[in-house]
């Protein structure tokens, strides 16, 4: 692989996580690029879900995008898909993200065109969210999102909710896609020691931000129904301002007025350094830590 001069992240999230020669081939296109690098990628049998983690140069990393888009289109039929985690489309989200030698205006364009490529190349409705969004109201995923694939046939066609690219009409097994920049987020879950939903649903509503929890928290109540147990599904939207150890402590609060406790936590994806260091250094009490004081980072800086 060659040096890159501009850095953008993708996390494109598809609605597939059990078959892996499906999600292997969803992934192929990331492999074996001289400026697109395939960071990590995860799935989830529960939610029925794989996230990728890659980065490039802005021009081939759109492209592999774009064909992996594909791909997925190809191998997906939302009217079979079953999973707990909300979903709209067979490409559920695509988030372009600047990381170095690359502003957040490049990575909106970046997204743009992007969106307008992929709904004309495969008759996909798209919309743009979080820092793409042409409405104020389309740049919470969730608000696009709601309904999720079996109400957004209906959703699609009302005045409000016109995609901004492609046919106002879902495509019949993909569903729809959304599509922005956005600054990087922790996708953070914290499984309790419970099987009752309905606990996992409210400790959620008591920590997001639109409930009146945290500001920079989304979360959802998930089923863990192989392993018996729910979690809280979280997207951290900005650690540097709700930092990962306040979440998890709030939630810690909440379980125990139902009896419960937290049995363990896991990030999906990557996440970044600063992220973990000011969890440690709260839990261990450091002082004045810093990402100065962390090796690699002054090896590689």
């Amino acid at each position: 692989m060659v040096a890159m001069t501009k850095i953008i992240e993708c996390v494109p999230n598809f609605s597939e996580g059990r078959d892996r020669n499906k999600i292997e081939r969803i992934v192929e296109p990331f492999r074996g690029k001289d400026t697109v690098k395939l960071l990590d990628y995860q799935n989830d049998e529960d939610h029925n879900r794989s996230v990728v983690t890659v980065v490039g140069e802005p021009q081939p990393l759109k492209d592999a995008v774009l064909e992996s888009m594909g791909v997925a289109i190809e191998l997906i039929d939302m009217r079979t898909h079953q999973g707990q985690h909300p979903r709209m489309g067979a490409v559920d989200v695509v988030p372009f993200i600047p990381v170095k030698n690359v502003s957040v205006e490049e990575a909106v364009k970046l997204s743009r065109q992007a969106a307008e490529e992929a709904a004309e190349k495969y008759q996909l409705p798209i919309f743009l969210y979080e820092q793409s969004a042409a409405q104020p109201q389309r740049q919470n995923l969730a608000t696009i999102r709601k309904g999720q694939f079996e109400g957004m046939a209906a959703k699609i066609k009302l005045p409000d909710w016109a995609p901004d690219f492609g046919p106002a009409k879902i495509h019949p097994s993909a569903g729809v896609t959304a599509m922005g920049a956005r600054m990087p987020l922790v996708a953070f879950n914290v499984n309790l020691g419970t099987n009752q939903l309905e606990i996992a649903d409210q400790i959620a509503k008591k920590v997001r931000h639109i409930n009146g929890g945290l500001r920079y928290c989304k979360g959802i109540g998930i089923e863990l129904k192989d392993r018996g147990i729910v979690q809280v599904s979280m997207n951290m939207t900005d650690y540097t301002r709700t930092a990962l150890y306040r979440v998890f402590e709030l939630i810690k609060i909440e379980a125990r007025r139902y009896g419960v406790n937290v049995v363990g936590s896991e990030i999906i994806g990557l996440v970044p350094m600063e992220a973990l260091i000011d969890t440690a250094a709260y839990y261990l009490g450091v002082e004045n830590f810093s990402m100065a004081q962390i090796l690699e980072a002054r090896i590689y800086e």
